[in-house]
C-alpha cells in the first residue's frame, strides 16, 4: 500500500474541483480558517501556511517519534526501530506539501494552475511514500531472512526474490496512484501490459517452469542444503545449493552436477538426511552354502558389526535369515551409520572383514555351479 485509498481520492477530488475554478477540502478549510485572521494580504497568509507547516511537521515528527519509540522499545525486534528511523522524512515532506497546498488555496491562481500543482504536489507525496514503503519492506524482508524460526521459506538465500517481488508490486500500485492522481485512461495501459505479458510467457515459459518450481521446492522444502538425496535417475549427492533455476549436488565421486528445478519438482526425490535422525540404516546381504552353521554365523556378523568404528551402538545392528535360495542360505546384516556420506566406507570396511573371517571360520560362500552332462547320441 503506497497511500490510502482516501488520500488519492482526497487528490482526485482537489485536481477535478481545482480545474472548475474552486478549491475546497475539509483539512485546507480548516488551515484556512485558522491562518486568515492573521493578514488581509494573500502572499503574507501563503507564506504564514508555508512557515507554519514546517513547524507542524517538525512538531508532529517529535511526538510520532518519541510515542513509536517508546512502544519499539518494549519490542525485541530492530525493525521497529528502522521503521521509526524511516518514518522521519515521509512525515515532515507530506506537512510540508500539505502547506503548499494551503499556500496555494490562498494565492488562487488560475484554475489551470491550480489543477496542475495539486496533481504535482500529491504525485510527489506518492513517490516519497512510495520510497518509504520500499525501504521499509527491504528491511522487514531482511529481517525476517537473518532469523531461520520466523519463516522458513524466506532465507537469504531467497532474499533477493521477495525483495524484488516486494519491488515489483510496491512499483506497480504506485504507477497506479499516479495515474489514479492524473486522471488518465488506464485501459490502453492494462491492455499493452496484458500483451507484453503473454509475449514474456510465450519466450520463457522453459525458465519460468523452473523458476516456479524453484520456489515450490524453497516452500515445501523436500530437502535442504547439506542433505544427502537420491533422485529417481539414480542420482545421489549431497545439496550444495538451491537456486531458482536449478539445484546442484556434489556426488560421491566429487563430481557437481546440476538439475533443472523443473526435474526435481515432477520426479521422486529420497532425501537420506530426513526423519527423526541424519543416521542412516545400511543392508548388507551375506550368503553362505547349505549346511553352514547358522548360529556360528549370526555370532559372527553381529561381533563384526559392534567392532567397526562407523557403525552406531543404538540402534544396534541385526541379523535376519531372508531366504533359503537356489546355491545358498540368504542372511542380510542390518546397522546404522552417522551420516549417509559413510555409506560407501562401512561397506567396504564390512565386506573386508566378513569375507576374512569367514575364510578363517571355515564357512563357504557360494556361487554359482552348473554341471553339464554328456550324452552320446
Amino acid at each position: 500500500m503506497v497511500l490510502p485509498l482516501s488520500w488519492i481520492q482526497a487528490a482526485g477530488e482537489a485536481a477535478s474541483q481545482a480545474e472548475s475554478g474552486r478549491f475546497a477540502s475539509p483539512g485546507i478549510d480548516r488551515a484556512r480558517a485558522l491562518l486568515e485572521p492573521l493578514s488581509g494580504n494573500a502572499w503574507v497568509l501563503a507564506a504564514a501556511a508555508l512557515v507554519a507547516s514546517v513547524i507542524v511537521a517538525k512538531l508532529a515528527d517529535l511526538i510520532l517519534g518519541q510515542t513509536l519509540k517508546a512502544l519499539a522499545g518494549r519490542t525485541s525486534t530492530l525493525f521497529d526501530d528502522r521503521l521509526i528511523e524511516l518514518l522521519h522524512r515521509p512525515v515532515i515532506q507530506t506537512v510540508v506539501f500539505f502547506g503548499v497546498l494551503v499556500a496555494l488555496a490562498f494565492l488562487e491562481p488560475g484554475a489551470a494552475t491550480t489543477s496542475f500543482v495539486t496533481r504535482l504536489v500529491w504525485s510527489v507525496i506518492a513517490l516519497v511514500w512510495t520510497v518509504f514503503v520500499l525501504r521499509a519492506s527491504n528491511s522487514l524482508l531482511r529481517g525476517v531472512s537473518e532469523h531461520d524460526s520466523v519463516l522458513h521459506i524466506i532465507e537469504p538465500r531467497t532474499f533477493p526474490l521477495f525483495s524484488n517481488l516486494a519491488k515489483v508490486i510496491i512499483l506497480a500500485l504506485s504507477t497506479w496512484c499516479l495515474i489514479s492522481i492524473w486522471g488518465a485512461n488506464m485501459t490502453g495501459w492494462l491492455a499493452s501490459a496484458g500483451v507484453v505479458g503473454l509475449a514474456i510467457g510465450f519466450a520463457a515459459q522453459d525458465t519460468l517452469s523452473n523458476l516456479f518450481a524453484g520456489v515450490f521446492v524453497i516452500a515445501d522444502a523436500p530437502f535442504r542444503v547439506g542433505d544427502y538425496i537420491v533422485l529417481d535417475t539414480g542420482d545421489r549427492g549431497r545439496v550444495v545449493n538451491i537456486g531458482l533455476r536449478s539445484t546442484r549436488l556434489m556426488t560421491r565421486d566429487d563430481v557437481e552436477i546440476t538439475i533443472p528445478n523443473s526435474v526435481i519438482g515432477g520426479g521422486r526425490i529420497t532425501n537420506q538426511s530426513s526423519g527423526k535422525s541424519p543416521s542412516m540404516r545400511i543392508r548388507l546381504p551375506v550368503s553362505v552354502a547349505y549346511g553352514s552353521d547358522i548360529d556360528a554365523l549370526r555370532e559372527i556378523l553381529n561381533e563384526i558389526a559392534r567392532a567397526e568404528p562407523l557403525a552406531l551402538d543404538e540402534p544396534a545392528p541385526r541379523v535376519r535369515f531372508r531366504a533359503m535360495a537356489d546355491s545358498g542360505l540368504n542372511f542380510e546384516l542390518m546397522l546404522w551409520v552417522q551420516d549417509p556420506s559413510l555409506k560407501g566406507l562401512a561397506l567396504d570396511a564390512l565386506n573386508t572383514a566378513i569375507y576374512k573371517r569367514l575364510t578363517v571360520e571355515g564357512i563357504e560362500i557360494p556361487y554359482p555351479k552348473r554341471d553339464v552332462y554328456l550324452h552320446n547320441a
